[in-house]
């Protein structure tokens, strides 16, 4: 979600944001008596979540931001993974209590934009942007990810997790959420990322990732399945290089 202050006409994003929990759109259950276990709650995320880890610094005492952390999952699982210095900030009041409720302590309520700014220049290993950028604009893409660069050491990494344009269901993302304000695909990350001075920009499909014998079948079925499309767009394109989930991961560094 986006951490940025919303002009008067805008306030329809404060009121999806505010009730984020409560309207089900966070995907957890605070309903009194429902389970405040992280195993059990973010169970169904953890391979995915792995995956992401993955990405960032193997040193376990990297600084790591988490911009829009949500009720805590990354926190949860990068703590889980031995990482020390991991912190989140969300706009959501609902979000972070229920991330409290977890034990998920360090995160707070505050702005995305705020939160960078106060932040010193050159002092951040790994920048956390997980289901973030779809919910901005133009201007505010820019004025953040310029943050971002400014804020990440030399060689630091941003991730940003976002709804795929190219996914052959990305729409099904896109216009899940009446705060998304648009989809990406490969090409305008690039055009983005390097824009505002960061490098080494890919992107990684959404695959299934094997942790047992159902994630095996689905991924054997995604990458069966997804052959006619590679084959057509190989044949109208000339290229073989696709990205067909209907998310992806992003991954630049700062030069």
């Amino acid at each position: 979600m986006s951490n940025l202050q919303l002009p008067a006409k805008l306030l329809w994003k404060d009121r999806l944001y505010g009730g984020y929990v409560s309207s089900g759109q966070s995907f957890v259950d605070d309903r009194p008596g429902s389970s405040k276990d992280p195993e059990h709650i973010f169970s169904g995320r953890r391979a995915h979540v792995q995956n992401i880890i993955g990405h960032l610094p193997a040193d376990r005492a990297s600084i790591i931001l988490d911009l829009g952390c949500g009720h805590g999952a990354f926190l949860y699982f990068l703590e889980k993974a031995g990482y020390t210095k991991a912190f989140g900030v969300d706009i959501s009041a609902e979000q972070i209590k229920f991330a409290h409720s977890l034990g998920i302590v360090r995160t707070k309520c505050g702005n995305l934009v705020d939160e960078l700014q106060g932040t010193a220049s050159d002092s951040i290993d790994a920048i956390l942007l997980m289901d973030i950028l779809e919910h901005l604009e133009n201007g505010e893409l820019f004025e953040i990810l310029d943050e971002v660069n400014r804020v990440l050491r030399r060689g630091g990494v941003c991730l940003a997790h976002v709804p795929n344009a190219e996914g052959i269901y990305g729409s099904r993302v896109r216009y899940s959420d009446l705060t998304h304000e648009r989809a990406f695909t490969p090409k305008s990350a690039e055009q983005l990322f390097q824009t505002v001075g960061l490098s080494d920009v890919n992107c990684f499909e959404d695959r299934p990732e094997i942790h047992g014998i159902k994630s095996l079948v689905r991924r054997i079925l995604w990458t069966v399945g997804t052959i006619p499309h590679r084959l057509l767009l190989t044949a109208e394109t000339g290229t073989a290089k696709f990205v067909l989930s209907q998310n992806m991961l992003i991954s630049a560094r700062k030069r």
